[in-house]
């Protein structure tokens, strides 16, 4: 009962017509009836042994040569996808298990059986690879402090505001809410200058706020009114202000990637070639990890480190996409390491923490501002709902949602805001009012 009855095989009629009736009845594997019961039995002595996301079982039937076939595999999977562990500490695969049989001939060479192991490298050792950086910089004033709370709460709040109206009805379409990685957006926008750009996903609602919308002009947009910040016709997923330099959000992923990074060749053709003063513009393209294995993705990267763009590519990796587990979905899940292969610093940073990442997006955005080049800033978070409001959440593993909950990056600025007497709970809770 612990796997599902997912059986995957590729037996043509032919080839069981082709194999003899005394050795089909050796193998009761090939008549269907027989599948499950067997496998029913087999499974359970197997599932403390097998602990990958599925079982393969392969073997060689006789004359299946003369059918085009090597060896017929039967797959089951397990029901749930297993929960990571470590969680952001060092989250790492599974061991995967392989029972193989290579290519021969029944009458001159005997079947041979390989079992193989697979145990991919642990990921994400943060400790021993990539620590994010620990200097005296984090240090802020209490106007900035307060000012980075405002802005965090304001997302939550207005988010939490949507979720409310979607289940009233009142709140049509496909609605993604950003809660739990307000970190990122306030940790990058909020030192920007009003002429720099940025580009999103659909998870985009916070970003806007964050880049100087009223939350009047982004609640009117989604409510499809004529006073929303594009008239009603962009909805959730495609806010745009030109006045902000906001270049568009995009329902589907990597589609503004290129956007942001045209805007960066942009601001560097018109400081360069038409030597336009006061034309340091930076662009930062929003993404999340799904979109890391999109093409636009690497062609972007190379394009910009080639011409040294002033642009930041701002990984949001919360470690899903929609159902699909990150670290099943790419052959090297640490995205940052990716940037160096294309000649541009890579950078993990605790996307959960508004200080470590504002001190990351310092230095990036100045790089870029100064005409040396690109940076890939990998924001290790979490998003506290589903993948949409119309997505039950039920993949996930609950102990793994309740990690993060804990670390709440709201709840953390205020804890070092008191701790480090830059606020008091009365100046929080007057944010929280408003």
């Amino acid at each position: 009962k612990r796997f599902s009855s997912d059986l995957f095989f590729g037996v043509p009629k032919s080839l069981i017509n082709g194999i003899p009736k005394s050795f089909q009845c050796s193998l009761p594997l090939l008549r269907p009836h027989c599948l499950f019961p067997l496998f029913y039995i087999l499974l359970p002595t197997f599932s403390s042994f097998f602990t990958s996301h599925f079982l393969s079982f392969s073997f060689f039937p006789p004359h299946s040569e003369e059918n085009g076939y090597s060896f017929l595999t039967f797959q089951v999977r397990r029901p749930t996808i297993p929960s990571q562990h470590h969680f952001s500490k060092q989250p790492s695969y599974n061991p995967h298990y392989r029972l193989t049989l290579p290519r021969f001939h029944p009458q001159t060479h005997p079947p041979q059986f390989f079992f193989q192991f697979e145990s991919p490298p642990s990921i994400w050792d943060r400790r021993q690879e990539s620590k994010s950086k620990s200097t005296p910089n984090l240090l802020i004033t209490k106007k900035e402090g307060l000012e980075l709370y405002e802005d965090m709460v304001l997302g939550r709040a207005f988010e939490d505001k949507c979720a409310k109206m979607y289940y009233d009805r009142k709140m049509l379409g496909f609605v993604h809410l950003y809660n739990g990685q307000e970190a990122v957006s306030t940790g990058f926008i909020r030192l920007l200058k009003q002429q720099d750009s940025i580009v999103c996903t659909y998870r985009d609602h916070v970003q806007a706020l964050s880049k100087g919308l009223s939350a009047r002009a982004v609640m009117s947009e989604l409510l499809g009114k004529a006073t929303g910040c594009c008239r009603g016709q962009g909805g959730s997923m495609h806010i745009f202000s030109r006045k902000h330099n906001m270049l568009g959000r995009f329902a589907f992923i990597g589609e503004g990637i290129p956007i942001a990074t045209g805007a960066a060749f942009t601001s560097k053709y018109k400081r360069e070639v038409l030597k336009e003063a006061d034309c340091g513009h930076v662009s930062l393209a929003f993404f999340g990890d799904g979109t890391c294995n999109n093409g636009q993705f690497y062609e972007c990267l190379n394009m910009a480190a080639l011409w040294k763009l002033p642009i930041v590519f701002v990984v949001e990796n919360n470690l899903w996409a929609i159902g699909m587990s990150h670290l099943r979905a790419t052959s090297v899940p640490q995205i940052y390491k990716k940037g160096p292969a294309f000649g541009m610093p890579g950078v993990h940073v605790d996307g959960m923490d508004v200080l470590k990442v504002r001190e990351v997006a310092k230095e990036a955005i100045g790089r870029a501002r100064r005409g040396e080049g690109p940076t890939l800033v990998e924001c290790e978070t979490y998003r506290f709902r589903g993948h949409s409001l119309a997505d039950p959440d039920k993949l996930r593993d609950p102990a793994e949602k309740a990690h993060y909950a804990a670390r709440d990056p709201i709840t953390a600025l205020k804890k070092y805001l008191i701790e480090n007497s830059l606020a008091n709970e009365a100046d929080l809770k007057a944010i929280d009012k408003r």
